[in-house]
């Protein structure tokens, strides 16, 4: 019984560990070439600082972390512009979500 019972508790602590790991990596990409990708990096790193630093996302900048998170946070038909969306009463929560996916924030 102490076996199962510790071989049930070390597989829900692999399965956790993993959980985390992929929840920091599930968003889509931004289609190549993305119009309002390219304005949020661009908008982003003249506005803040520290955004060509890594983030916890293999591969990603902060910057790129952060857009790609606001890309995917944001409603299918919003068409504007990431950043100053993030600023708005409206968007400080999807800013709050995207802060703590890229760790970037002030």
């Amino acid at each position: 019984m102490q076996s199962i019972r510790t071989a049930l508790t070390g597989a829900l602590l692999v399965l956790a560990a993993g959980t985390s790991a992929l929840a920091a990596t599930d968003y889509n990409k931004p289609p190549a070439g993305d119009a309002q990708y390219r304005q949020c990096l661009g908008y982003a790193a003249k506005l803040y600082e520290g955004g060509d630093e890594k983030s916890p996302i293999k591969g990603q900048t902060k910057a790129q972390a952060w857009c790609t998170c606001m890309w995917n946070e944001t409603p299918d038909d919003f068409k504007g512009n990431l950043v100053t969306f993030a600023e708005t009463r409206k968007g400080k929560e999807t800013n709050k979500i995207c802060e703590k996916h890229s760790d970037w924030s002030e």
